[in-house]
């Protein structure tokens, strides 16, 4: 059986269990501070596990929170999903993952968390806990993933937009596509470089080590626009994602100058992935590519998050852009009490491991509101 993380590669003060019984799943949490304090719920994305929190979590149990932060269904040393391709998509819908979180909270005998904080894919998840059940989640703060609101009841006109990408003069593939494909988990599991070194491209890619990474809005959602983004989100049309980014591996000096994201820090990503794959992860971009429940989630069309939010990315951050008025939506429709959107500057994609003691200074701010 699979044992918790040994306590030499987590931060004093954070403690590694499970919990059994939550929606079928064996849940592998981190948690720090004391059972009975105020709970703050947080949510990592991909490729990542509940491990990205955790230069976060101390400071805030530090405050007087208790902080809880599972690997989330597919990811990490959660058990009892499906891992095979063909296996049970809809598990992996976005309220079946909501549903998760409810019952992580009933089998911690939690009656609401003060705030859900969720990270790229995991803050779609925190924005539809906050919409769908705010008598438990009585806050949330969205990081580098803004979330745009319930899919329309009519949904916009059938654009081919892979078939325009895929005949521009320099031929592209959008990468949730890509991650939606039967070969992408062997790809990457089973790169040249080995997994290690593709994680460490692969973060050093969407950082604001990356020297290329200086996002801004996009015009519209044509294929020649969404081209303009760097090619972790709109690959050359006949590389894998290893290949992209091992255009842009960091020497060793720069490895070795990487303080937010150390050596030991990348072997506990690793070391996890070599022993999972990443199918899991990539089943959550299959639900969405495939509109699986698609019509479940229109039910909702027009629905507001009207508990508190808050909004924080990295200014080096493309996913602000990525899906085209996503930011102006949720700042001026979807979310009625939003108290800021804070860019931080020298941030890329992992804002809350990037810049740590800015997260958290905004996160202590925004609960003691």
């Amino acid at each position: 059986m699979i044992q918790p993380l040994e306590a030499g590669v987590l931060p004093p003060g954070i403690r590694s269990r499970f919990v059994d019984g939550v929606n079928g799943l064996r849940v592998h949490l981190l948690e720090a501070g004391t059972p009975g304090n105020p709970c703050v719920l947080m949510l990592h994305g991909f490729p990542e596990l509940a491990y990205a929190w955790r230069y976060v979590m101390p400071a805030l149990a530090e405050a007087g929170y208790y902080v809880v932060a599972p690997d989330q269904r597919g990811f990490g040393r959660t058990t009892g999903w499906d891992p095979e391709y063909d296996g049970d998509l809809a598990s992996f819908r976005q309220l079946n993952l909501v549903r998760d979180m409810v019952g992580l909270l009933a089998a911690l005998d939690l009656a609401s968390v003060v705030a859900v904080v969720g990270h790229d894919s995991g803050a779609g998840v925190a924005a539809w806990c906050a919409l769908l059940r705010p008598d438990l989640f009585h806050s949330v703060t969205l990081m580098s993933a803004p979330f745009a609101g319930p899919p329309a009841l009519t949904p916009p006109g059938n654009l081919d937009i892979h078939t325009a990408l895929a005949t521009l003069d320099r031929p592209r593939k959008h990468y949730q596509w890509y991650y939606s494909t039967r070969e992408a988990n062997a790809d990457m599991t089973n790169s040249r470089q080995g997994m290690h070194d593709f994680l460490r491209a692969y973060y050093h890619h969407k950082s604001a080590d990356w020297a290329g990474n200086k996002p801004f809005r996009l015009a519209g959602a044509t294929a020649a626009e969404l081209a303009k983004m760097p090619t972790y989100y709109i690959m050359d049309l006949g590389e894998t994602m290893p290949q992209t980014v091992a255009h842009e591996m960091p020497s060793p000096e720069a490895i070795a100058a990487c303080r937010w994201l150390p050596e030991s820090a990348m072997r506990v990503y690793s070391g996890e992935y070599e022993r999972t794959g990443f199918q899991g992860g990539l089943q959550w971009y299959r639900s969405r590519t495939q509109s699986v429940m698609t019509t479940d989630l229109q039910v909702f069309s027009g629905r507001t998050i009207d508990v508190p939010s808050m909004f924080v990315s990295g200014r080096q951050d493309w996913g602000i852009y990525q899906t085209y008025g996503a930011i102006e939506r949720m700042q001026n429709t979807v979310c009625t009490r939003m108290t800021g959107v804070h860019l931080l500057d020298g941030a890329g994609h992992w804002v809350q491991q990037e810049k740590p003691d800015e997260v958290i200074a905004l996160l202590l701010a925004f609960l003691r509101r």
